[in-house]
């Protein structure tokens, strides 16, 4: 599991959270759209993307650039990331 981290995901828009292994090989903007389809999946359609979501560090506040790849970022196994 040396390719992957486990984050905490918050999506206020629907009030929940999930514990989710991200591809630390892939730039963020992949990884919004995986996350995007998963939770809608998960909430069977209840959760409906816009196109134009952001990923942000819940601690920092900062959204992630959306051409960086996640093991270039400041992600680590716990870190919890809010999908906006």
């Amino acid at each position: 599991m040396h390719n992957k981290i486990l984050v905490v995901l918050e999506v206020p828009s629907i009030e929940k959270k999930y514990n989710v292994f991200l591809p630390i090989n892939k730039k963020v903007s992949n990884i919004i759209i995986l996350l995007t389809k998963a939770v809608s999946e998960l909430t069977s359609g209840g959760y409906i993307s816009r196109g134009n979501e952001g990923l942000y560090n819940k601690m920092s506040g900062i959204q992630y650039d959306r051409d960086v790849y996640l093991k270039d970022s400041d992600l680590t196994n716990g870190s919890t990331v809010i999908l906006i």
